[in-house]
């Protein structure tokens, strides 16, 4: 890889540790902390969420005719969310124990955590659930595509691709033929089990 390339990919990781440190710090100073691996809230926070709960009917009231039409259709995406996480489990446990892959942690992926917020009604609790097993299974499938892609064929386009994985900068750039096959053993290796 060009050393300009490995300069700024090595800028962009820093740049997005320290969001990740201003955020952390922002969600400390203002709402929570961790302890224990849990989630705790400064005192009072989930007394005053619980004050801005909207009640169901309210709910309902507010909510606008279009919503409430759309609901049946996204709801009907859980089946095709189901299939995906569990096709995409059964085939990293067959074919990442054949090719000696290290596997993707679901838990790392699928996070369901905001139906505990006070402030949100069942409704509410309900939807974040379901958005974030949807999001989860994509993002977990994601990984495991990813993984799948540098072992077999870690080679970029030769034109732009959006919403790229992670793993992607470091692949093979299009039309580099030299040392192909040294390149995609070195590839293997790196996602290899210890």
């Amino acid at each position: 890889m060009d050393e300009k390339v490995k300069e700024l990919l090595t800028q962009i990781s820093d740049i997005e540790d320290e969001i990740e440190k201003v955020i952390s710090e922002r969600q400390e100073k203002i709402l929570y902390f961790y302890e224990d691996g849990k989630v705790k809230f400064k005192e009072g926070i989930e007394d005053a969420h619980k004050k801005m709960k909207k009640n169901l009917f309210r709910f309902f009231l507010d909510s606008k005719l279009r919503n409430l039409l759309s609901a049946p259709f996204i709801y009907s995406m859980i089946i095709p969310f189901v299939i995906l996480d569990i096709s995409m489990t059964l085939y990293q446990v067959i074919c990442f124990s054949l090719y000696r892959i290290k596997k993707v942690k679901r838990a790392h992926y699928i996070v369901i955590d905001r139906h505990k917020l006070k402030h949100l009604n069942s409704i509410e609790r309900f939807n974040c659930v379901y958005c974030e097993y949807g999001n989860g299974v994509i993002a977990y499938a994601r990984e495991i595509a990813a993984r799948t892609e540098q072992y077999w064929c870690p080679i970029k386009h030769a034109r732009k691709v959006i919403g790229r994985h992670a793993r992607y900068q470091d692949f093979i750039d299009y039309g580099e033929a030299t040392d192909y096959h040294e390149q995609l053993a070195e590839f293997r290796r790196k996602l290899a089990l210890p």
